[in-house]
This record gives C-alpha cells, sequence and structure tokens, in this order.
C-alpha cells in the first residue's frame, strides 16, 4: 500500500520534530562522530540521546559506520543540512520580525554569510 506523500512528509518532520535529534543533526554536519562526543555538546541525559541517533538513523536521516570498537554518526546527505539551514533562516525571519531573534539564532546567521 503506497503512503500518500503529504502523510510520508509529515512523518519526516514528525521525526524532525525533537530538539535532541535537531542537535544532533547540526552537529553532524561536521562530520561523523562517536556517540560518546555527543554529550559534551547537547546536554541531555545520555539515556535520552542515545536513542535519538538511531531513530534518526531509522527514518534514513542518518547513518552510521563501524569502526571497531566505536560506531561514528554522520548525516546521511547534504539535504538534511541545507533543511536546517532552510530552517533557520524562516525562523529568523518570522522571529526578527516580532524583535524576540534568540541570541544563538542571530549568531548562526552571521556565521553562516
Amino acid at each position: 500500500m503506497s503512503v500518500p506523500p503529504c502523510q510520508a512528509k509529515a512523518e519526516f518532520f514528525r521525526t524532525l520534530g525533537h530538539p535532541v535529534r535537531i542537535r544532533v543533526l547540526e552537529l553532524l554536519q561536521d562530520g561523523p562522530m562517536p556517540l560518546r562526543d555527543l554529550p559534551a555538546e547537547i546536554e541531555v541525559e545520555p539515556s535520552v540521546l542515545s536513542q535519538q541517533p538511531a531513530v534518526l538513523r531509522r527514518s534514513g536521516i542518518a547513518a552510521s559506520a563501524r569502526e571497531a570498537p566505536t560506531v561514528f554518526h554522520g548525516s546521511a546527505g547534504g539535504d538534511a543540512a541545507d533543511l536546517l539551514r532552510a530552517a533557520r533562516r524562516i525562523l529568523t525571519e518570522m522571529l526578527s520580525g516580532r524583535n524576540v531573534l534568540p541570541v544563538e539564532l542571530r549568531e548562526a546567521e552571521v556565521a553562516a554569510k
């Protein structure tokens, strides 16, 4: 049975609908890294963090490779990075009009230029 494109897109965005998954994808834009390196960058419980790369991997957004004994997680392609950049631009436009642009977004926009 075929899934309508709008339903597939909704599932895709639900997968991205977790702040830790977004942060993991942002960090993986710089290249693959082992899970043990992510907690220093993401302030969540290790049990919460350890689940997120698997969710991204099952959806096809992220990939992993084993180099014994370490598993490296990485983005499955440049399109996810493009989507995150587009989301940041859209969010920046939406919030800057309200004069409530968070410092992190402002700094990210400046760094992206």
